[in-house]
């Protein structure tokens, strides 16, 4: 049982700036911008939705296959999936083009600067969800636009369930594209500021978006998520992380663990809090793939934090 994860590779260039920009900014100057930030602190991450819910997959035992679009500058990366056991075969190398980055410089506020290249993730829509075998799940996280549009259209001819997973993505689509999406998905998942566009922008309610997928999961940071059924509302409580580090990529952490319930037909308390550990986890960690855990570890975890085993 295999699982197609469609979605970005990235590299995330990560820069910290020791000060704050409200002292290098001034309001009165900001129609002539120029400014420049001596950054001493400064990391590489492998990034992108794509590896980082297929890292999180394979954590857990689940056969990922991730399907994505490269750069010519991708080899530290495949080396690092290579290692991981991750299997390359549906990562497309674009010539002349590197791979999707985002610059982020943030200051002692926690504020950010960011600046992100597409690269190849613009040339997703080369991949065809029918160049896999195997495939029993999908799921269609943000990349490019042409990308997700007819990989939803394929999953679908195709009779494979799939998650819709918007993200950041989300501005790419009106309401017109969405109900689209909802009706090819077999399942919805966004997080709560997503969802508040996601409403705007269909006029559907929770229970209505409900009624036309097997679930719409909304995920609340702290907060836990919540799951609708058409019958039913599940609220799954957060997972106590031993340390609050790094909260990027705890999203695509929560979808490999929403993979890895489904592909098990778990039920939708336990799917729901198997995914919420993960993202625990993940925040534990600097990066989005520098966390690691065997099963037999997140199961103590697991059984430590919600009193119940799987």
């Amino acid at each position: 049982m295999s699982a197609l994860i469609c979605g970005s590779y990235a590299f995330d260039t990560i820069m910290v700036f020791h000060d704050k920009f409200k002292n290098h900014i001034l309001p009165e100057k900001v129609h002539i911008l120029n400014v420049s930030f001596m950054v001493p602190e400064l990391r590489r991450e492998f990034g992108g939705c794509a590896g980082n819910i297929s890292y999180n997959l394979h954590l857990l035992g689940g056969d990922a296959l991730p399907m994505g679009t490269v750069g010519m500058d991708f080899a530290p990366y495949a080396e690092s999936m290579d290692k991981c056991g991750i299997p390359r075969t549906h990562v497309t190398s674009i010539e002349r083009a590197y791979t999707a980055q985002a610059f982020i410089t943030t200051d002692m506020d926690d504020n950010q600067i960011t600046a992100f290249h597409p690269g190849a993730m613009s040339f997703s829509h080369y991949n065809k969800v029918s160049q896999a075998e195997g495939v029993t799940i999908g799921i269609i996280s943000p990349d490019g636009r042409d990308g997700m549009i007819e990989h939803a259209e394929q999953f679908e001819a195709d009779g494979i369930p799939f998650i819709f997973d918007p993200g950041q993505g989300m501005p790419m689509f009106d309401g017109e594209d969405l109900q689209r999406f909802i009706k090819q998905a077999t399942w919805v998942t966004v997080n709560d500021y997503e969802w508040q566009l996601m409403q705007e922008r269909t006029g559907l309610s929770p229970q209505q978006v409900a009624q036309q997928v097997r679930a719409l999961i909304v995920t609340k940071g702290a907060d836990g998520a919540i799951i609708y059924t058409a019958d039913t509302t599940y609220n799954i409580p957060s997972a106590k992380a031993n340390v609050i580090n790094d909260p990027t990529g705890c999203g695509d952490a929560f979808r490999g663990g929403l993979l890895y319930g489904l592909m098990n037909n778990m039920d939708w308390e336990t799917t729901g809090r198997i995914a919420s550990l993960m993202g625990a986890i993940k925040i534990e960690h600097y990066g989005t793939q520098n966390h690691s855990v065997t099963l037999d570890e997140f199961k103590q975890r697991f059984k430590q934090n919600f009193e119940r085993t799987f």
